[in-house]
């Protein structure tokens, strides 16, 4: 571009340049022959070209200096580029925002105690805890259970399952479940795979979901789910379902299949704190019972009603 406009102001100038010279030779030719405003025309005619030269001057030199000044832009401007792309790259590099977004390693546990009473006066003892430790997107649970009625032996009943994390309120979880019943004389200890899910479903319900699947054809789903309702900040009641379902089981200690217990209650607590909750509890309990077979008896199915206190706790 710069090119064309130096050839264009050069051609300008030497047209100019052969029309002075044309004039001044035509001014000493016809000097005598000309009258005095002729005379003056002329002279206007050569300040004219004096001036289209001085004007092609300034013309160019301005141009020269716009381009200079752009380039001079350009220069800066690149630079600034380059700084901010460093600095850029930098930050990504050297910053670590994972503890802000989830990426931080946390623990909790929870250990909740109760004692039951039926209208029969039988008394029932049922203790949990949970852990669990990991980051938002990976954790590892820890489920301990036990129940041990007034009179009889305790059973119990462990589960390490691992949780990933597959949308903001649903983590999918597997593992292994480990159960150990002291009542039976054989085959006290069994395993099962577990496959569950854990999270909040609509309505802000709490829940867990797992389908056991172990030996000798055991396949069972349970399912746990409660909410809490706030009657004040610190009065808490929270209705809640536990239920198990027995698909098959030819053990030798068989539960019935179909809606095999059910726990149906509400739940009252004070939190003294948010590591200290005494509640007290009333519940509906239906059990189906146990199959017959050639190491047990046939029982009937049982409901009641069951009452009671306890205490929960958080670190």
């Amino acid at each position: 571009m710069r090119i064309i406009k130096s050839f264009k102001l050069s051609a300008v100038t030497l047209a100019l340049g052969s029309m002075t010279s044309t004039l001044w030779a035509m001014g000493e030719h016809t000097d005598t022959h000309m009258s005095s405003h002729q005379m003056r025309d002329m002279s206007d005619m050569q300040y004219l070209a004096k001036d289209v030269f001085t004007d092609s001057a300034q013309i160019n030199h301005a141009e020269h200096a716009e381009h200079a000044e752009h380039a001079e832009h350009a220069e800066h401007a690149e630079y600034a580029v380059e700084l901010l792309i460093a600095s850029t790259e930098k930050h990504v590099h050297t910053a670590d925002h994972r503890k802000e977004h989830g990426g931080q390693i946390y623990q909790s546990t929870e250990i909740d105690s109760r004692w039951l009473s039926n209208s029969d006066g039988e008394g029932l003892l049922k203790s949990e805890l949970e852990s669990r430790i990991g980051t938002d997107e990976n954790k590892l649970f820890l489920k301990l259970h036990a129940d041990k009625a007034e009179s009889a032996k305790a059973d119990y009943a462990a589960q390490a399952m691992y949780s990933r994390m597959i949308s903001d309120f649903w983590d999918v979880q597997v593992g292994v479940r480990y159960r150990y019943d002291q009542k039976h004389s054989n085959d006290k200890s069994r395993y099962d795979a577990a496959l569950g899910l854990h999270g909040l479903a609509p309505y802000f319900f709490e829940t867990d979901a797992y389908l056991f699947v172990g030996q000798d054809n055991q396949v069972s789903f349970s399912l746990e789910t409660e909410r809490d309702i706030l009657l004040t900040q610190k009065l808490i009641t929270q209705p809640y379902l536990n239920m198990n379902v027995v698909f098959s089981d030819d053990s030798r200690y068989a539960q019935k299949t179909g809606l095999n217990d059910v726990w149906l209650g509400v739940e009252t607590r004070y939190e003294i704190s948010k590591k200290i909750m005494p509640f007290v509890d009333i519940a509906y309990h239906y059990e189906k019972g146990d199959k017959q077979t050639a190491w047990q008896t046939k029982t009937d199915s049982e409901a009641d009603w069951w009452y009671g206190a306890g205490v929960r706790m958080k670190f």
